[in-house]
């Protein structure tokens, strides 16, 4: 859509985007809402959660988590998955640590942000992502299926309390 400019020019708006374009440059984009940057990340997580519960089945039911793994406790099994384990053991503990910073980052922008029921689920997802990272890092360890499980009904609660902040966040707008 072409509007009328100053001095006869015509200004080139390009849609709801975050950016304008005026006469043929591009505009400069605009800053998202505080709001809009949870819920991206919030939308982001879930899709991560999802694609890490889909992938720690797979490990549970395909991997066999290598001996040399296993004693040393849970900061060094998760060294070792993460070092010389094999590649989906690895890339499930990887995709685990950046689930976790991402939820470090959700709890710090809910409380910029000061909505109390955000600093409430972004704090209950990040202490359940948690409890899932050092479940993991129990199974490999130690091997028991209790902490397979426990890794997956956390993972699950991570889950929900992103889709509570997608809930929210969408009636708010």
């Amino acid at each position: 859509m072409v509007a009328p400019g100053p001095f006869g020019r015509g200004v080139a708006v390009t849609g709801p985007g975050p950016e304008l374009t005026v006469a043929g440059r591009a505009g400069v984009a605009r800053r998202p809402a505080p709001l809009d940057i949870i819920r991206r990340t919030s939308l982001g997580m879930s899709v991560a959660l999802l694609v890490q519960f889909g992938l720690g089945m797979w490990v549970s039911l395909y991997v066999t988590v290598p001996g040399r793994d296993q004693g040393g406790g849970e900061f060094a099994a998760i060294g070792r998955a993460l070092s010389s384990g094999p590649a989906a053991l690895a890339t499930h503990a990887a995709l685990g640590l950046f689930l976790l910073l991402g939820s470090i980052v959700l709890v710090v922008r809910a409380v910029a942000a000061r909505r109390p029921i955000l600093i409430v689920t972004t704090a209950v997802s990040l202490l359940a992502t948690a409890g899932a990272a050092a479940s993991g890092g129990a199974f490999v360890n130690a091997g028991q299926d209790g902490a397979s499980l426990s890794m997956a009904l956390l993972t699950g609660v991570a889950l929900l309390a992103q889709v509570i902040n997608l809930y929210w966040l969408g009636a708010a707008r």
